[in-house]
């Protein structure tokens, strides 16, 4: 982890982007909170992947123990979301507050036809990686916010995040106890960039699950945290969360 900043700490869990392209943006939090910028296995300076490759239930265990060395509030995006709430559905005492951004749970909009589709671009790409077709490649990657997706090719960037995720446990597969969150009063936000129907369908669901307040911040795509006014709100429920607390 990376520490920067003063005050309660927020710990930051990226997803399938690297942790300084998804949390661009938060920057001003550094003047009041300490933030805590998680490198999850495969992304330097962690570790590689337990066999290679990305797996929420291995960042589960890694998060946490981060969660329990000091009770932070916790903000996750995209892939990130799904070893978090794992994590925080064991210990709901670990974590103080929850930020979930666009994760990809999509059990929770069963029989949803656009949310079965974005299920269907994502495993392809996980299950085939650069060999995934060609077309559910670039709408996969212009969904999740890769830079310079066209008909020419990958910027040598976007292939490394692909060769990354290859081979990936499927975010299908996961089924976080979210009714132990809730009941355990855990102050949550779901956000969401208004850029697919499906991941607002899912937000919406999660949020409902959750009890949780829901944040749509348009203008950046999936990477949610730059989009105008994202900071301020955020800002805003972490330091509601951080006075109920006390």
């Amino acid at each position: 982890m990376r520490r920067s900043g003063d005050g309660p700490e927020v710990v930051l869990v990226h997803g399938g982007a690297g942790p300084r392209s998804t949390w661009a943006g938060l920057e001003p939090l550094a003047a009041r909170w300490t933030l805590l910028m998680v490198y999850r296995r495969g992304f330097e300076p962690s570790p590689p992947g337990v066999d290679g490759r990305q797996d929420f239930v291995v960042d589960a265990e890694d998060l946490g123990a981060v969660f329990r060395e000091s009770r932070p509030h916790v903000v996750a995006h995209s892939y990130g979301v799904v070893g978090t709430l794992l994590a925080a559905a064991e210990q709901p005492q670990s974590v103080r507050s929850l930020t979930l951004i666009e994760p990809p749970l999509y059990f929770l909009v069963p029989g949803d036809p656009d949310v079965a589709r974005l299920r269907e671009l994502g495993d392809e790409v996980l299950l085939n990686g650069l060999e995934a077709d060609p077309d559910v490649l670039r709408e996969f990657l212009a969904l999740t916010g890769s830079p310079g997706i066209d008909a020419g090719r990958l910027p040598d960037a976007v292939v490394a995040a692909v060769l990354r995720a290859h081979g990936g446990r499927l975010p299908g597969q996961a089924r976080p106890n979210l009714a132990a969150l809730r009941a355990a009063g855990v102050p949550a936000l779901v956000a969401s960039g208004a850029h697919s129907a499906a991941l607002e369908r899912i937000c919406d669901a999660l949020a409902e699950e959750l009890g949780a307040q829901r944040l749509i911040a348009p203008g950046a795509g999936h990477f949610v945290p730059a989009a105008p006014g994202f900071t301020d709100e955020l800002e805003k429920f972490l330091s509601h969360c951080e006075g109920e607390s006390r």
